[in-house]
């Protein structure tokens, strides 16, 4: 095998070019041991492992919980965490994992291999989009030693690592899930994990507590002595809160855009944008193509050409962003240039909408259809309700629609009742992990979240993804991943609209780096 190795050597420089480079909101002081973190969040969790849930509020809590093999620096460069180090065959078919001596689970037992291979076959590939992706050409995982795993594809995986450093791809210990459904698995709700905290309480409606790992592998991080999760409003509560200082650190979702520049005036608190070499999620409208109304090609432009994205950037968003002509964002070595464009041009829309064959009614409508809006975000419903305006300028009246995340959920994904949907998603680094499953057939899978939500089904987009999914040299699979996006904008199942930024927001007095993609609160502290 040709081996690939990440050391911790490697891991303290990428948190030392981080730093060096201004990304920390504050300059980063001597870490204190000691104090007790309160972290404002909205929504409730519907469980706090991610093995268990997808909502937002578990992404929140869950990597405080649990460790991943690795994880990402902001530049997307794998940074050992479970894993000691890892080679990788010269065919691309073999990846050795070396798991670090001495990790224990909460409970006191010991990770091992085992627990890699249960995460990975049982996991990952039955509950995630993204890793199911990423593992779709898994041959097997071996386990010769209790501090080895083996990896084995029946084609080559060059996004591997990125894989391994996904946000859900926390390893889950095989004694609590083992043979028992993972998803009504009592343990999503008081988990026993391997990462920097220990679930200690969660009192419904009010907090949730988390406690210091004494034993965890990175001492002597964690420093905090506990983190409490505040279950609070977002918008003016939590912004009061901040204010006040009854919270220190609250992540995006918390406050309104429009009180960014309010709170980075006040001297006793920060805003950090976390915008690394290229960003990992966008905004945009998406097409349910088996609507007869929307199969049309010319139908999903015309949508496209009556939007005016730097209208929503701006104003919306409040800047707060960079524009989007494509699911990949134009910082990413994968973006492509010369895309097709759709410009704000009303008489353009309306010419398609009429070559389409949907003349304006006498009373001026053309078409009727519902747009869902993915929850919680306040920013896609404000998005909607701006869009609806601009389509009803060409005639195409959209009715919005509310739901809370369960039913949202259901109705794009399993019972597929929906016209188009207002969202936000995670886009990834590799577009292998990110945007495949947007456009590959073969992720339509009926009930599974965020698979495809189009049913876009294209063999020529088939052929590419998958063709770029397994290609080892870099320079022919970015030239792959052109192509796609040269299709899939010309056939344009989704309009995106752009990347936003994601920021963070904390007390002068919370020390944190943000060394790294994922935030697990390890490296944080409190200043007197």
């Amino acid at each position: 095998m040709n081996p690939v190795e990440f050391s911790r050597r490697t891991a303290l420089a990428g948190a030392a070019a981080a730093a060096a480079s201004g990304m920390a909101p504050t300059a980063f002081a001597q870490a204190r041991r000691g104090g007790v973190l309160v972290v404002g969040l909205d929504p409730e969790p519907l469980a706090l492992a991610s093995a268990g849930s997808i909502d937002a509020g578990a992404s929140q809590i869950s990597p405080k919980l649990f460790d991943r093999l690795f994880n990402q620096d902001l530049d997307g460069r794998p940074v050992p965490q479970l894993a000691l180090s890892a080679q990788v065959s010269h065919d691309g078919l073999g990846v050795r994992i070396n798991l670090r001596p001495g990790v224990k689970w909460h409970d006191g037992q010991p990770l091992t291999s085992a627990d890699v291979a249960y995460s990975i076959a049982e996991v990952w590939t039955r509950l995630n989009a993204r890793l199911q992706l990423a593992f779709a050409n898994l041959a097997g995982v071996d386990t010769p030693a209790p501090l080895v795993a083996l990896i084995r594809f029946s084609r080559p995986a060059p996004y591997i690592f990125s894989a391994l450093a996904d946000g859900g791809a926390q390893v889950v210990p095989r004694h609590i899930y083992g043979g028992k459904d993972v998803l009504s698995n009592p343990n999503n709700r008081a988990p026993i994990g391997s990462g920097p905290f220990i679930f200690e309480s969660w009192e419904r409606g009010g907090h949730i507590v988390l406690r210091r790992n004494p034993n965890y592998w990175d001492a002597p991080r964690p420093y905090l002595d506990k983190v409490i999760f505040r279950l609070i409003s977002a918008g003016a509560p939590t912004v009061a809160a901040l204010e006040t200082g009854e919270v220190q650190y609250v992540g995006q979702q918390g406050v309104p855009l429009s009180e960014v520049e309010r709170i980075r005036a006040n001297k006793n608190l920060w805003v950090y944008n976390r915008s690394p070499s290229f960003l990992a999620s966008f905004a945009g409208l998406a097409f349910n193509v088996e609507r007869p109304v929307l199969r049309d090609v010319r139908v999903r432009q015309a949508f496209a050409h009556a939007i005016d994205k730097a209208f929503l950037l701006k104003n919306v968003w409040l800047g707060h962003g960079a524009l989007a002509d494509s699911p990949i964002s134009p910082g990413s070595p994968f973006h492509a240039a010369g895309l097709p464009q759709y410009p704000l041009d009303l008489k353009r829309s309306e010419a398609l909408l009429d070559a389409a064959g949907f003349p304006r009614k006498a009373d001026g409508v053309r078409l009727t259809l519902h747009n869902d809006i993915m929850p919680p975000s306040q920013l896609n419903a404000l998005a909607a309700e701006f869009i609806r305006s601009s389509l009803a300028k060409v005639g195409v009246r959209l009715e919005l629609r509310r739901e809370e995340l369960g039913t949202y959920l259901r109705r794009v994904f399993t019972t597929r009742d929906f016209d188009v949907e207002t969202y936000g998603t995670a886009a990834d680094f590799d577009p292998a992990l990110g945007i495949q499953r947007f456009y590959w057939s073969k992720s339509i899978q009926i009930g599974v979240p965020y698979t495809n939500p189009t049913h876009y089904a294209s063999p020529q987009a088939d052929r590419l993804l998958e063709a770029a999914q397994v290609e080892l040299d870099p320079a022919r699979r970015r030239e792959l991943y052109f192509e796609i996006q040269r299709l899939v904008q010309q056939d344009l199942p989704l309009i995106p609209i752009l990347f936003p930024d994601e920021l963070a927001f904390g007390s002068r007095r919370l020390n944190h780096p943000f060394s790294s993609r994922v935030d697990n609160l390890a490296d944080a502290s409190l200043v007197a």
